[in-house]
Order: C-alpha cells, then sequence, then structure tokens
C-alpha cells in the first residue's frame, strides 16, 4: 500500500444538482487534511445551472463516456481520469458536514495490511420525510443494525486505493448497485480479500424524498441487481412477511413522534409498494436505468 501521506483525488457525479453542489464542494475544500487532494467533476449533462456553479471553485471537470449511461463505464472512466493512490467517490448532492470528514474516510486505508473501502455515515437532510430519517439511522447512525445485515455499502460518500480499481473495475452491464456488486465480489475472493469499513465519523448530508413511482422504480432496479449478485429470488410471500416487519418497525418510530403522524397511513403503502417492486425486479431477469439510480 501506499505510505502515510497519499495524494486523493475526489470523484463528484453530477445530474442537476445545482441546489446541492456548492454546498458541497465548499465542504469538501474545507476539509482538514494533511494531503493534498484535488476534485474532479463529471456533470452528466445537466439542464440546470450545476455546471456553472462548479466552475467556480477550483475542480478539474470529466465528461463521462459518451452513449447511454452505464454507472459502472462511468465510475471506471473517472478512476482511469483520476491523478491520485486513494480515489474518493462524493456524489454532489452529498454534503460533508464538518472539515473532518475526509481524514475520518480516508482513515482506514492508511497503513492498512488489505485492500479497504470505507464508506461514510449518510445523514438524512432536514426536510426528510419521517420514514426517511427512520431508513437513513437504521442503515447508518453507529452501524449496529447494519452490521446484522448480510452485506451493506454505499459508493455516495466512499474511498479506496486507485490501484485497486483498475485491476478490478466496476461491472460495466449492471445498471443498479454496481457498488454493492464490486464490494461484494472482491470482499469474497480467496487472495488479498476487500475489507468494507463503514466510517460513523465521516459526516455527510444525503437522503431523499422519493414518490412512490421513483420508490417503484429504484426497487425494482435494485431487485434485479440483487438477483444477479446474491441469487436472490424469494417468493411473493417472503417479500410481503418483510413489508409487515417493517411496517411495524415504522409505526413504532413514528408513536412517540405526533408532528409525523400523518405517515402513519402512508407506512404500509410505502412499504408494500418497496417489496413488490423488489419482488418483480428480482424475477425480471432485467436491468433498469433510471433517474433515482444517478443518486
Amino acid at each position: 500500500m501506499p505510505d502515510n501521506h497519499p495524494f486523493a483525488s475526489i470523484l463528484v457525479r453530477a445530474h442537476n444538482d445545482a441546489i446541492f453542489i456548492e454546498r458541497t464542494l465548499k465542504g469538501i475544500f474545507a476539509q482538514k487534511v494533511d494531503f493534498p487532494f484535488e476534485v474532479m467533476v463529471c456533470d452528466d449533462a445537466s439542464t440546470d445551472e450545476t455546471r456553472a456553479i462548479a466552475a467556480r471553485f477550483s475542480v478539474r471537470f470529466v465528461d463521462r463516456p459518451d452513449g447511454p449511461y452505464k454507472p459502472g463505464r462511468t465510475l471506471n472512466a473517472l478512476v482511469r481520469e483520476a491523478k491520485g493512490d486513494v480515489v474518493v467517490f462524493n456524489n454532489a448532492d452529498a454534503v460533508p458536514l464538518d472539515e473532518n470528514w475526509l481524514s475520518e474516510l480516508v482513515r482506514p486505508l492508511v497503513g492498512s495490511r488489505v485492500p479497504v473501502f470505507s464508506f461514510a455515515n449518510q445523514l438524512p437532510r432536514a426536510d426528510a420525510q419521517a420514514l426517511v430519517r427512520k431508513d437513513n439511522e437504521r442503515a447508518f447512525g453507529d452501524g449496529k443494525v447494519q452490521s446484522t445485515w448480510r452485506f451493506f455499502f454505499s459508493l455516495a460518500s466512499s474511498a479506496t486505493w486507485r490501484q485497486g480499481l483498475l485491476d478490478v473495475p466496476f461491472d460495466e452491464a449492471i445498471q443498479y448497485s454496481e457498488d454493492v456488486e464490486w464490494t461484494w465480489r472482491n470482499s469474497r475472493r480467496e487472495k488479498d480479500p476487500v475489507s468494507v469499513v463503514y466510517c460513523p465519523d465521516a459526516h455527510v448530508e444525503h437522503s431523499h424524498n422519493y414518490t412512490l413511482k421513483e420508490l417503484t422504480r429504484r426497487f425494482r432496479g435494485e431487485g434485479a441487481a440483487d438477483a444477479q449478485i446474491f441469487g436472490d429470488r424469494p417468493c411473493l410471500l417472503h417479500e410481503l412477511v418483510g413489508a409487515v416487519r417493517e411496517t411495524l418497525r415504522d409505526w413504532i418510530y413514528l408513536a412517540p413522534r405526533p408532528k409525523d403522524w400523518l405517515e402513519i397511513p402512508y407506512a404500509p403503502v410505502r412499504r408494500l409498494v418497496q417489496r413488490v417492486a423488489h419482488w418483480r425486479g428480482m424475477h425480471s431477469g432485467e436491468f433498469f436505468n433510471t433517474e433515482a439510480q444517478r443518486h
């Protein structure tokens, strides 16, 4: 592994993120670290002011590959263009919340004897719906819940050594969960398996209030990816039982929060939509490329 003073390339993917990218870039350039870094921005055909706002900062623009959007292909192209020993992925809408985010995210890599892919703690936005806050807290937070799951990883704010991604690039065929596919596959290899490390003290603001239509697209795509990555194809009853269990957790979460009680009747609808869409995706044999997938 490189020495204790790496050079980092921070790769910022953006698509119509004008409302976030200024805060994100300000947060990145405010980091207190003892190593140099560059910031690369890949603006994916934004139709708002995303690129103009980013141009106010000392960033290097990198075009994504021509043709239909393929997340793996875009990520591989950015990694090849990077100059750093370390690559840090941070979506344009993942806002660093303090000056220690970058040092906390890179800390597990430095001095490690095994390949490491670290990922940050994603805190919900101020306008996040109650159930979105609850999901973020379970998935991230102190990490206790995610540690009980079979596997969890998020590329939205993450870091690893560049050479590992040059040696084993992202899958360019998969349309969803390309980050999970890469880390799962490489954490299970016999030689030098990648260690996935959660960094609870690396804080970014990142959440989405998806509509039911957007949830359907996202979970159907993730279901299709899960079928390829894990071989998952459970029956519909399994998914429905999962929806009931999650709804009960939702109601327990909402009960002591009177200001959020309007979401109580919405909870079973939300979970049913998610689970049925996930089941349909797992049994579709297809992959999906949507706006929701970009972030």
